[in-house]
């Protein structure tokens, strides 16, 4: 009789141990996932509100020798725009104050800073007098060339492609951020048709 309570309560701790190995797995796994997903989540959320963190939203406003003033551009030096289509968060939607309107091509630029950062896919947008080699001739969506910008850390002196090229007028813009109200002054560069009338 001693023998089998002995056996049974064997079968019964054994019962008890691997219930409480399957329950310990099903309590950890979902802890540890979403303590991994909370992770993940954290490095996303970070990885996007430092994506525009090294760029230098204000300049001082010098510009590139022979970088050509526009003479009748759409938005008048002094005039007021809506900005229709931001580079950054806060702005697109801010109104800016035009503070230079200049005639030259504009392209939209891949590259890895010199600083190790992140590549820069498509980055908008460096203008053709901030290009090292910059010839007469325009250059075309593949063209290799050397930055001069600084708009970003690690920018000036990176290899980049040219992903876009446009002939148009680019504008000098002074704003305020929507989103902290951060005032950015001498921004380069937004393109005419980034920016559209303000309705009164």
């Amino acid at each position: 009789m001693k023998k089998a309570k002995i056996v049974i309560g064997s079968m019964t701790l054994a019962t008890a141990l691997a219930l409480s190995a399957c329950g310990d797995t099903e309590d950890i796994n979902p802890d540890e996932k979403m303590n991994a997903d909370s992770e993940e989540s954290a490095e996303m959320d970070h990885s996007e509100m430092d994506e525009h963190a090294h760029m230098d939203h204000s300049s001082s406003g010098e510009v590139p020798d022979g970088l050509e003033e526009a003479e009748n551009p759409t938005f008048e030096v002094g005039s007021q725009a809506m900005i229709t289509d931001g580079h950054m968060p806060g702005m697109e939607g801010a109104e800016a104050t035009i503070v230079g309107a200049y005639n030259t091509m504009v392209y939209a630029v891949s590259y890895d800073p010199t600083d190790g950062g992140p590549r820069e896919e498509n980055h908008k947008w460096v203008i053709h007098e901030e290009l090292e080699e910059a010839q007469e001739e325009p250059f075309e969506a593949g063209d290799e060339v050397t930055l001069e910008a600084d708009h970003m850390e690690g920018m000036q002196g990176a290899m980049a492609v040219i992903d876009s090229a446009e002939d148009t007028t680019v504008y000098m813009v002074d704003f305020t951020l929507t989103d902290s109200r951060e005032e950015v002054e001498n921004h380069k560069w937004v393109t005419e048709e980034e920016l559209s009338e303000i309705d009164e």
